[in-house]
Formats: C-alpha cells, sequence, structure tokens
C-alpha cells in the first residue's frame, strides 16, 4: 500500500493529465507520461500514449453535463494507474517516478495555467460581484480555460456577474 504522500501526488497525476487534455501542454504530457511509465521499455510508453489518445478523445467528446463527468472518470483512471505504477516500483525506482511526477505536475500547472469546467451559477446583488469561473486578480493574467460555465446574474446597481474568465 502507498503512503499517503505518494496517493497525493498520483490523485494529482490524475488530475494533470485532465488538465492538459486540449491544451498546448498536452504533447509535451503525453511524452512525459510515456517517460514515466515505459522506463526505457518502448513498447510500455507506446501503449501509454494510445490511453493517453483515448483519454484525449473522451474529454474531447463530451457534452456539457458530460464532461464533468467524464473529466472526473478519467482523473480517477489515471490516478489509479499512477498508484499501480509505484507499487510495482522498488524503492530507488518509486523515487525516481515519484520524482518524475513532480517534473510533470509543474510541467502542467506552468503550461495550462487555471481550468474552469461545468462550475455553477454566479449571482450578484445589491454592488456585489461574482464569477462562475476564474478570477484571476491583482494582474495576474497568464493561461486560463473555462468551459461550461454556469450563468450569471446580476442586480442592483452597481453589481456584477461573469460567468467565464474574470482579468483584474
Amino acid at each position: 500500500m502507498l503512503v499517503e504522500a505518494l496517493t497525493a501526488l498520483a490523485a494529482a497525476g490524475g488530475g494533470a493529465v485532465v488538465q492538459a487534455a486540449g491544451t498546448d501542454a498536452w504533447n509535451g504530457l503525453r511524452g512525459r507520461i510515456a517517460e514515466i511509465f515505459g522506463r526505457g521499455d518502448a513498447a510500455r510508453g507506446r501503449a501509454e500514449l494510445e490511453r493517453l489518445d483515448q483519454t484525449g478523445q473522451a474529454l474531447s467528446q463530451g457534452a456539457s453535463a458530460g464532461v464533468v463527468t467524464e473529466g472526473v472518470r478519467q482523473e480517477g483512471l489515471w490516478q489509479g494507474r499512477f498508484e499501480a505504477l509505484l507499487e510495482g516500483l522498488d524503492a530507488q525506482e518509486r523515487e525516481r517516478a515519484a520524482e518524475q511526477l513532480h517534473e510533470l505536475l509543474s510541467y502542467v500547472a506552468s503550461s495550462t495555467g487555471s481550468t474552469a469546467i461545468g462550475t455553477g451559477k454566479a449571482v450578484a446583488r445589491d454592488g456585489g460581484s461574482a464569477v462562475s469561473g476564474i478570477k484571476n486578480a491583482g494582474g495576474r493574467a497568464g493561461v486560463a480555460r473555462a468551459a461550461h460555465t454556469g450563468d450569471a446574474e446580476a442586480t442592483g446597481a452597481g453589481s456584477s456577474a461573469v460567468s467565464g474568465i474574470v482579468n483584474e
């Protein structure tokens, strides 16, 4: 059984796969995952590339409600794959794979920025503000992606509501 830190790392890896899907980071992620799982075996690396292609297709085909469900499903599948990989390695190989997975997470975070998918409704009243999606404050723009965000409703003077991405 994996220690808690490695289980969390595997979960983050599953999230990174879903976050990178459909972005410019996807090809870099694919190569890194093939390297992590392949561990020098080209056939194993190719098998992971095929699995990633299936994941990419599944995530690109979803309808608005299905996108969230499929994303959760794929995230769990990849978490399980990362957990199984880490459990099957000896201590030295596990440490190296964990390092590679940390590098993968850094790569995806720096390449994809923020992502919001399937958010709820933003409601602002009486001068308030609400965002259903992503709010980048303090001049921090960067890469962001929002899909299937909820409705936005603002009532009252000075109220604002946004569904999508706001850069302030």
